[in-house]
């Protein structure tokens, strides 16, 4: 299967109430991560990577952050003639994006006036490297309808509507079990498919009809045994930001070099927004280890087991430890940091100090003064 065959929809609003403190101001797409990315970047340079050059964005509120990062799509070799990047925002009525299948049944135009054959859809809070191509090949090879992309493992804890599945011999779906009691590992849905894009059109209009509204519900557990569904099984690094914890510890991961090395691959890279800057410096006296420090900032500190995005200055005497501290925020001489999640252009005082804790980081949200 071609990847020019296929098209893209990307859900960049889903599940922020989960993280609402970081979303306040931006959508679960436009979230920082990793130093100099965005959660979308993630799923939109996985399908540009396996050759998929029309990529619809459905997005509701708060997408000027977003629409700012992804401009014409040129990073991700999206600004196109023909095809591209397609934000699609709610120009009419905001009410039909309040789930999943109203979403998609508001952009039914789009859908009808595209000519690929199928539809790969995912949304923006999984961290991960997938490679389209192979779930192209596996949902021909077993003449599927519908293939969902799973993991093995425990379920997030604050996972929405968690979906587990169950498989024959072959991977054909055999039980769709929504919001199981399940305390040990299981077969989770990662929220990504792909479908014949006339068969979802189909569904859809269905489910609108007999007012049933919930995707996971009324067409994957609904329909999965009428239809061929198969699993594909994504076992690299694929954590799900479903709560500040899950988003600090997806963040504090990358510090591990063959976690690193499985998701920014050199054959499959994942592409965003480049802001050009001078390179860090780091003052006399400085100490940093086990970090990953972005372009233009300045340390004169100590930092430890952090990520630092671009643009950050570290005072004289100050130490952070187990920090993520984002874009261009400025940090006072003689404070101490720990285990504090730091939004975007904050001022933090000379001797201040934050302490959180691993399983619940402070979070200090944009544009403070500290």
């Amino acid at each position: 299967m071609r990847g020019n065959n296929i098209m893209g929809i990307i859900f960049s609003n889903l599940h922020e109430d989960l993280i609402s403190e970081i979303t306040d101001r931006r959508t679960m797409g436009a979230v920082p991560f990793g130093g100099r990315y965005r959660l979308i970047d993630f799923p939109l340079s996985n399908m540009a990577n396996s050759g998929i050059n029309k990529i619809g964005v459905l997005t509701k509120t708060n997408y000027q952050s977003l629409i700012d990062h992804l401009g014409t799509g040129k990073a991700w070799g999206l600004s196109k003639k023909r095809n591209g990047l397609f934000m699609l925002p709610p120009f009419a009525n905001t009410s039909e994006y309040s789930n999943r299948m109203t979403t998609l049944n508001s952009i039914m135009p789009f859908f009808k006036n595209s000519t690929e054959e199928y539809v790969a859809i995912s949304d923006c809070d999984t961290v991960c490297n997938i490679d389209y191509q192979k779930i192209c090949s596996k949902h021909l090879e077993n003449g599927a309808d519908i293939t969902v992309v799973y993991k093995r493992g425990h379920l997030p804890s604050k996972l929405h509507d968690p979906t587990v599945f169950s498989f024959d011999s072959k991977g054909k779906v055999i039980d769709v079990l929504i919001n199981p009691n399940i305390t040990g590992s299981c077969s989770y849905y990662m929220n990504m498919l792909l479908i014949k894009r006339e068969l979802l059109m189909e569904l859809i209009t269905k489910c609108i009809s007999k007012n049933t509204l919930n995707f996971k519900r009324d067409i994957i557990q609904a329909e999965y045994k009428n239809l061929n569904v198969y699993g594909y099984e994504f076992d690299g690094f694929a954590p799900m930001i479903t709560s500040m914890s899950d988003y600090f510890n997806a963040n504090m991961q990358l510090m591990n070099r063959e976690i690193r090395q499985d998701l920014f691959r050199g054959d499959r890279p994942i592409y965003t927004k480049v802001r050009d800057d001078m390179p860090t410096k780091y003052g006399l006296g400085s100490k940093v280890t086990n970090s990953l420090i972005a372009n233009g900032c300045i340390i004169e500190g100590e930092v430890e087991n952090c990520v630092l995005f671009k643009g950050v200055r570290i005072g004289k005497g100050t130490k952070v430890s187990n920090c993520v501290i984002m874009q261009d925020t400025k940090i006072g001489a003689d404070s101490n940091l720990n285990y504090v999640i730091v939004d975007k252009d904050v001022t933090i005082k000379n001797e201040r100090t934050l302490m959180g804790f691993l399983s619940y980081p402070v979070y200090i949200s944009k544009e403070s003064v500290v």
